[in-house]
């Protein structure tokens, strides 16, 4: 049968065509004809757990940046961090809102093999295939945990290299009797790096008497950096920070830090854990800031020394 169009003839009565352009279909589109399952919020889409990524736990509510991704009892787990410190963990997957849209978060792949290191932490050329050397005489001694596991993770791969083992002195209060415990001699010699060493400080006091402890000033090093706390060695801006928060004097430094920072602060475990935080925020030497540097560097150098007979 022959169409309207090819016998030349009007279009039909009452359709569009015939009405105008601006007549509206009052009936409109078929409404079965879209995505008419789709959710509110849209369709979730994959996204790469990436640390740093900060999403929300719809069940929960719990909103925080993502810290790690890990594998635990046959499952990934990706760990949250809110604006408070706080740390909780969720299973991967479905579930999550990335700027209000919902996500399913998967594992990130690394497309690229990874590559071997020419640079260590502390910007050293990097030594493959070399075993750690036996431990040196030579140590170098520092106040606490904190400054260890700093000194461990920048220099540590020079220092195994070198032989050289990092003990803690628990404090420098008594570190003329330190001095007198080790006995240091040539091929036996000690380097020591004092927290808050300036004019006018107990820390200053404390050093210029060890200094004189006989017969084993020649073998002895004492460097230090203007800190209060090594906490204040790593660059402000790792944290987010233009300064370092300004403490008064006579307050817990390390507790008032937390505080001004508006981190869990009330236990010595709230402390340890801002130091996690800090201490993961580190992971070059350009982090840490010269007056640290320089320091670290002396003491190596002087207890590595080849004219004093080292192995």
């Amino acid at each position: 049968m022959p169409s309207w169009r090819h016998l030349g003839a009007p279009w039909p009565v009452g359709t569009p065509q015939a009405l105008g352009s601006d007549v509206v279909d009052r009936y409109g589109a078929d409404v079965l004809g879209g995505d008419w399952r789709r959710p509110p919020r849209g369709r979730s889409q994959e996204v790469a757990a990436e640390v740093g990524l900060v999403v929300e736990d719809v069940e929960t509510g719990w909103c925080g940046a993502i810290v790690r991704v890990e594998k635990a009892g046959g499952q990934h787990v990706v760990h949250l961090e809110d604006r408070h410190g706080a740390l909780r963990a969720f299973p991967l997957g479905s579930g999550f809102l990335l700027d209000g849209a919902p996500v399913i978060l998967t594992p990130v792949v690394t497309t690229r093999p990874p590559t071997a290191a020419t640079r260590t932490a502390s910007g050293s050329r990097a030594v493959s295939g070399q075993r750690a050397r036996v431990a040196r005489g030579s140590r170098i001694f520092v106040e606490g945990r904190h400054d260890a596991e700093l000194v461990e993770k920048i220099w540590g791969a020079d220092l195994r290299l070198e032989g050289v083992v990092v003990e803690m002195l628990d404090g420098v209060d008594d570190l003329a009797a330190a001095i007198r415990d080790f006995a240091p001699e040539p091929g036996r010699r000690m380097g020591v790096l004092v927290d808050h060493l300036v004019p006018g400080s107990k820390e200053t006091r404390v050093v210029e008497a060890a200094r004189q402890v006989r017969p084993y000033a020649a073998h002895v090093l004492i460097v230090g950096h203007p800190y209060v706390d090594v906490w204040q060695s790593v660059r402000p801006e790792r944290l987010g920070l233009t300064s370092w928060p300004s403490i008064p004097r006579g307050s817990s430094w390390k507790q008032g830090i937390c505080a001004a920072l508006g981190w869990p602060h009330a236990t010595v475990t709230d402390q340890a854990m801002a130091w996690r935080r800090i201490l993961a925020s580190v992971s070059t030497y350009t982090h840490l800031e010269p007056a640290l540097l320089g320091r670290v560097e002396e003491l190596i150098d002087f207890v590595t020394d080849p004219g004093q007979g080292e192995p």
